[in-house]
């Protein structure tokens, strides 16, 4: 399934189940017996409320992810006064959370998204949503080089989000893993601003850009930098070519030493180009790589020293 492509996205009669509104003569029903089983999220809302629009999306597609752990009820106020009046709700969006019938959560106004995904992660028991399981298994499978397994979990993910950054950046870098480059660079490239201006994207950015400089490099250019490198440790540009030409072969961790080397000997030389391609190239690994976390301490170290 590609990227955008229809799917299980939570249309139809189980998002009906997942997400519906109700008044007070179905409240007994929809929210007090139904947290007896699934515990429920009540959100008073009205038309009027522009936090209430700013919140609402955002909570419709948290409870999607948690798929079934939790329910989601609507209740326009203004419709319904008596029971908001009820429940003491003097400004909204107020958000209770139900279990066993009665209220044990709550929140008001349109707070962070982080915040709520732990408001709704606290009510639903823990363990986070099936959606950060998948997150976790592809990224497993990444780090164990089996990117067409954790491809076909961040499009599962994407079939549910088309818009989940983190399932985009880690099935746009299983693409370029896999080769598919001009796939990568056509999905990222229709993109809408707000998705392409994230870290998780600009980092896959990063790492198509790379690509794209380092890619008519052989072995026998970098015997020939090598050589030149050891020749002369102060030719600096050479030894950044050298680095470049580590990465275009695949050789990571050589790239990364070579221009820690660099930083330690001459961090000011070219306006600190060894480090800004250090951060260019972290940028690219992703912050999850544990040749990003390693580099980044030893550049810290080098720096600090």
């Amino acid at each position: 399934m590609l990227i955008g492509q229809p799917g299980a996205d939570g249309s139809g009669a189980a998002a009906a189940d997942l997400i519906k509104d109700t008044d007070t003569a179905s409240f007994m029903v929809d929210v007090i017996e139904t947290s007896q089983n699934t515990p429920v999220i009540v959100d008073f809302w009205a038309p009027w409320c522009g936090p209430c629009k700013q919140l609402g999306p955002i909570i419709e597609k948290l409870v999607k992810q948690y798929a079934g752990k939790v329910k989601l009820v609507k209740i326009n106020v203004d419709e319904n006064q008596e029971l908001a009046q009820q429940f003491r709700v003097q400004s909204i969006p107020a958000v209770y959370g139900f279990k066993d019938g009665r209220p044990v959560d709550g929140f008001m106004g349109a707070v962070p998204e982080s915040q709520i995904k732990q408001f709704i992660d606290r009510l639903a028991g823990g363990g986070g949503s099936p959606v950060d399981e998948a997150l976790a298994e592809a990224e497993a499978l990444v780090k164990e080089n089996q990117n067409d397994e954790a491809l076909a979990v961040y499009q599962e993910i994407l079939a549910q989000d088309p818009a989940h950054v983190k399932a985009l950046a880690g099935a746009l870098r299983c693409y370029i893993a896999l080769g598919q480059i001009d796939l990568a660079r056509d999905i990222l490239g229709k993109l809408p601003a707000q998705i392409k201006n994230t870290p998780d994207i600009q980092g896959v950015q990063a790492a198509l850009d790379l690509k794209d400089a380092t890619a008519n490099t052989n072995t026998a250019e970098i015997d020939a930098l090598a050589a030149k490198a050891a020749a002369d440790p102060k030719d600096m540009q050479t030894r950044l070519d050298l680095a470049m030409a580590h990465f275009a072969a695949g050789d990571r961790e050589k790239a990364v030493d070579e221009l820690l080397a660099m930083v330690k000997a001459d961090r000011a030389w070219s306006e600190q180009a060894a480090r800004q391609q250090l951060v260019k190239f972290f940028d690219a690994f992703g912050p999850t790589d544990p040749l990003t976390k390693s580099g980044r301490r030893r550049l810290s170290a080098i720096l600090f020293a």
